[in-house]
């Protein structure tokens, strides 16, 4: 039968229960359960249902449980900086707020009055994000100071799902690094961080570390969900370090994209880089499992694209987007990361009068559209491949795309072409596998992450993309270059 875990895999559309089977060096994986996830917009603010998320959780359990199989054990992981506030009963006390929130669009200033920008990459070398922990915290207890005195703990949201699991607290260190309240060099909570909040330390649980056994699903979730003996273990639950560790690679010359809502790309280190360069690039340092540090940079990623789908009603599929993309002769680009396209109210007409406002011809059809946001994440990876160079001083000559986005084959060809590297897509379900991965190694089934790379490359399809030279690639690229 081979040895079973489950992995609880939740992003910001979509949740999975997932079984895994590790048999004979092989391993396969089984969707039990799929729930929907979404931010819930209360007049001007954005919060997301964590109670809904937790009782999707044990639904897919009781599905499982009903197969008849019993797990060895189970792990959450979700999208990092979000967090809970728990009162001294141990129960959540505030709306849990979405960092899609623009409460702290002006907040990153109001920080830089108290400890300079270079300061704060210096003790975290995390990249300056306007929905870091560090600046919701600070809005919400400037907000609401009755914090200071009634908020007995803060915990990140896989750790709150994990303490509704098991009633065990603590917060895993890959989601803890990237609040920019974590100093990556001490490998603590950074005191002077947390004062300029106006929240005590000790307000904070201990930090452990990705494979860490954190205990067994409490009396009331085995009666609940009819499985008994079934371990907790933290894998890297920040879903983007579960990722990476599901990246298939035989050697260290590559560079990742974990591609889905967001597109994380960087590459593995033995050591943070936090370098002046590497601050004004803004690229972020967060743990890793097993002694590494992922150096990446955020790229607004498919989020562009799935908002152009849901405001055409879901009329095209994203394989049908594609299509038209490439049928398109639109010659229009964006910038990605341009923070106008967080959370516009319309992303096609951000997106049009973005091309507008730079003297472009304005794409007016879905596909082109489509085609402005392939290209332009493609001519993003080169810029960051570029960057990830120059701070490295690292051979990069191949880069694994993984997650959800790595099925989009149109994007993978850019990839490869804009940035001239072999380019290889898969796996498909990276984070949840990353995250069994983790498991199976604390429990002693598989021996090392090499190890796990390599039953991973022989148990999915792993694509390989040659790179081809375009024609348009110099002259796309220059104008790339000139946008804000």
């Amino acid at each position: 039968m081979g040895d079973i875990c489950l992995a609880v895999d939740i992003g910001a559309s979509s949740g999975r229960v997932i079984k895994s089977t590790l048999m004979n060096d092989k391993f396969s994986i089984e969707e039990i359960h799929r729930f929907s996830n979404r931010i819930n917009r209360e007049e001007d603010r954005c919060f997301w249902d964590v109670e809904h998320l937790f009782s999707e959780i044990l639904i897919g359990l009781k599905k499982f449980s009903k197969t008849g199989l019993k797990p060895e054990s189970i792990g959450i992981d979700t999208w990092a900086v979000d967090y809970v506030l728990m009162n001294n009963k141990m129960n959540r006390a505030y709306p849990v707020y979405a960092y899609r929130d623009s409460r702290t669009d002006e907040t990153m200033d109001k920080i830089f009055t108290h400890i300079s920008k270079e300061r704060i990459y210096e003790k975290t070398g995390i990249q300056f994000l306007q929905f870091n922990t560090l600046y919701q915290l600070y809005e919400h207890v400037k907000t609401n100071p009755e914090i200071k005195d009634n908020v007995n703990m803060v915990l990140m949201i896989p750790d709150y799902l994990n303490y509704l699991l098991c009633g065990e607290t603590s917060i895993e260190y890959t989601n803890a690094t990237t609040t920019q309240m974590y100093n990556i060099g001490d490998m603590k909570w950074d005191e002077e961080l947390l004062d300029i909040i106006g929240i005590d330390k000790d307000k904070f649980p201990q930090v452990v570390q990705p494979g860490t056994v954190l205990g067994s699903l409490t009396n009331e979730v085995k009666d609940e969900v009819n499985l008994e003996d079934v371990k907790v273990i933290a894998p890297a639950t920040h879903d983007t370090g579960s990722a990476v560790v599901s990246v298939p690679a035989v050697d260290d010359d590559f560079a990742y994209i974990s591609s889905g809502t967001w597109s994380l790309m960087g590459i593995e280190s033995d050591n943070p880089i936090c370098t002046n360069k590497a601050l004004s690039y803004n690229f972020t340092n967060e743990g890793g499992a097993y002694g590494k540090v992922r150096v990446l940079k955020n790229i607004m990623g498919l989020w562009l694209i799935q908002e152009v789908k849901r405001l055409l009603n879901d009329k095209y599929s994203f394989g049908e987007l594609v299509i038209l993309a490439k049928e398109s002769n639109s010659t229009a680009l964006i910038n990605p990361n341009n923070s106008r396209f967080l959370n516009p109210s319309d992303m096609i007409d951000e997106i049009k009068t973005y091309c507008e406002e730079t003297g472009q011809t304005v794409p007016s059809t879905p596909g082109d559209i489509a085609k402005c946001i392939f290209e332009s994440l493609a001519l993003q990876y080169k810029q960051v491949l570029i960057e990830l160079r120059e701070i490295s001083n690292k051979t990069i000559n191949k880069i694994h795309i993984v997650g959800g986005g790595s099925q989009n084959r149109y994007l993978n060809r850019l990839c490869a072409d804009y940035t001239q590297c072999e380019v290889y897509s898969g796996p498909i379900e990276a984070t949840a596998i990353g995250n069994l991965m983790v498991q199976y190694i604390t429990l002693g089934k598989i021996q090392s992450l090499a190890e796990a790379r390599k039953i991973i490359n022989a148990s999915f399809n792993i694509e390989k993309f040659v790179p081809a030279k375009l024609e348009s690639a110099e002259e796309k690229w220059s104008r790339f270059l000139e946008l804000p």
